[in-house]
């Protein structure tokens, strides 16, 4: 084998967006907040709003702050801290004053002088800000996965097509030249007719940050500057505690489905860009999962799945403890396996060592060629082009990792129609594609 490593005020603007509504409120900077040296930035730049700006939204405001087309105009979180930190960092990029602090996101996307908006959220909040992005004619970069339900997706899908919008998922492995360049292999037939594409993700190495108990006596203090009630959201009402909100939420079922669908999407998503039959043909799927128990945690903790299809091919998802991470085709004349690389992990591990080497054909199949995810995003917002990580990919992408988790849950063997998207003759499993909203939110496309 070979490696290769190469609210008041929150109940008024509930009132008039009816949470998913675009607001009318100007709220356009004049260009001397700009600066001197960027007098004409907001005719010819990208003005961007950013939601979310923990770890993940940092990360991505601080890609798209390298992007000379691109200008970050206003920041919003629920944590003023948060909100001030990023601040600061746009501001000394630009060399300025000019950005906006803004605590409630329907504020950020009321404002005429945003084109784009960047969404980082927990995954419960995903739906609803993505939709109402798209209604307010804004377009979007979105981290993954599309929410908590095929309804979220569903609905993020719907409304992107619906307002014409550019959306590009935080799915950025399509712009990677291993995955690329492994997905093109097998689209080719490098690997002969394939049979099975393997997939494992990250998950049981990730544990509880907080083991006590889940109705914690007495409940902590609200932090200074943090809106407890904004960051639940559509989920269910709780009484604070810091680990919900910590990196814990990852594995809360009330703001998301866990790792099978948060982590998962990313080489499922690979799964679906090199063998799409796994997100067009009819298919079974068997899953055995066991669940997470400490403190606030509730979602999988381990799981092996198969989807089975009419046709033979498989569909093999699994945690890390049980499988090498990763995307792994598998053809009857070999097979290749990519992941991400880090020190003393490959990127590529192939059957043979020649199949690393291969040099496509003229007239071999192409895939979408992107070096630089957020700037394939501007790219396809001035071009209104659908960019490399786009809506219909990600739904399947995500809801793949959703089914795992239903069919663990239920202990049944379920048969899943992508056209209707939906479980066929199982009323009980097609509920749990769904999640109900609370608190007064409601999703609608």
């Amino acid at each position: 084998m070979k490696n290769s490593t190469h609210q008041s005020r929150r109940r008024f603007l509930a009132n008039a967006a009816c949470a998913t509504g675009a607001m009318t409120v100007p709220a356009i900077l004049p260009s001397s907040v700009f600066g001197a040296e960027s007098q004409t930035a907001p005719s010819n730049k990208i003005t961007l709003g950013c939601i979310g700006v923990g770890g993940m939204g940092t990360e991505n405001m601080k890609s798209f702050l390298s992007q000379p087309d691109c200008r970050v105009v206003a920041v919003c979180d629920v944590s003023e801290s948060k909100r001030q930190k990023a601040k600061e960092r746009v501001d000394a990029q630009y060399g300025d004053q000019g950005c906006a602090m803004i605590a409630d996101w329907r504020e950020l996307i009321a404002r005429k002088d945003i084109d784009a908006v960047m969404i980082a959220t927990q995954d419960h909040w995903h739906s609803l800000i993505a939709v109402a992005v798209a209604k307010s004619g804004k377009d979007m970069y979105c981290e993954k996965p599309m929410g908590v339900s095929l309804d979220d997706g569903q609905a993020i899908r719907n409304a992107v097509r619906k307002h014409n919008r550019v959306f590009q998922a935080g799915t950025w492995q399509r712009s990677a030249r291993d995955f690329r360049f492994t997905c093109e292999l097998a689209r080719n037939g490098y690997f002969g007719k394939l049979h099975t594409v393997e997939v494992a993700t990250d998950g049981t190495k990730y544990t509880a940050g907080y083991k006590g108990p889940r109705d914690p006596q007495p409940t902590p203090p609200v932090p200074a500057g943090f809106d407890w009630e904004m960051w639940q959201g559509p989920a269910q009402r709780h009484p604070y505690h810091p680990a919900r909100t910590s990196g814990d939420w990852f594995m809360i079922r009330d703001y998301s489905v866990g790792w099978t669908c948060n982590w998962g999407v990313h080489h499922l998503d690979i799964a679906l860009w090199g063998c799409p039959e796994l997100g067009t043909e009819p298919f079974e799927i068997e899953s055995r999962v066991t669940w997470r128990n400490e403190g606030f945690t509730d979602t999988v903790n381990e799981w092996e799945a198969t989807y089975t299809y009419t046709n033979g091919l498989k569909l093999v998802f699994k945690d890390q403890k049980k499988m090498p991470t990763g995307c792994r085709f598998i053809g009857d004349k070999g097979w290749v396996r990519v992941d991400r690389q880090w020190a003393g992990h490959p990127g590529l591990v192939a059957s043979e060592d020649s199949l690393l080497e291969i040099k496509l054909r003229p007239d071999d199949l192409r895939l979408y060629k992107s070096q630089n995810h957020t700037g394939n995003f501007l790219e396809c917002v001035r071009s209104r082009k659908d960019p490399i990580s786009d809506v219909d990919t990600t739904h399947k992408a995500s809801y793949l990792g959703l089914l795992t988790e239903i069919a663990g849950r239920l202990e049944q063997k379920l048969r899943w129609d992508p056209k209707k998207e939906q479980f066929i003759g199982n009323s009980e499993a097609n509920r749990l594609l769904g999640r109900t909203m609370h608190n007064g939110w409601k999703l609608v496309s």
